[in-house]
């Protein structure tokens, strides 16, 4: 594993954030921030300060992660789509990116960083 990443999450059940930062953190990484609404992350990624996301395709009341995904992608900064369930495919412009599956496992999240970061 390369060095410990900061790592910003966007999930809306706290906890399974939980579970995900304690999974990150036991790997080696720090997180920065854990956002639940569309909002809230582009707040997050607007004051940067992390290496990648891990984003839910799906937060509360029904909100698509994609207005963060597309910021992002236009600040050039690597995100994983992290998913629970059928959901339509991601936009043509975000097909690229890393899907993590719920449940998540710590096998599964060291892949999923590295593919993201280009590694």
């Amino acid at each position: 594993m390369e060095s410990g990443r900061n790592i910003l999450i966007v999930e809306d059940e706290p906890l399974i954030a939980m579970m995900l930062e304690d999974f990150l953190e036991s790997l080696g990484h720090e997180v920065v921030g854990t956002c639940d609404s569309v909002a809230e992350a582009l707040t997050h990624v607007a004051r940067g300060g992390f290496d990648v996301a891990i984003v839910d395709v799906q937060l509360k009341d029904g909100e698509r992660c994609w207005p963060v995904a597309d910021r992002l992608a236009e600040a050039g900064k690597p995100f994983i789509l992290a998913t629970g369930g059928h959901v339509e495919p991601p936009p043509p412009e975000h097909a690229g990116a890393p899907v993590l599956s719920k449940p998540y496992t710590i096998d599964a999240i060291e892949p999923a960083l590295a593919q993201a970061c280009g590694g």
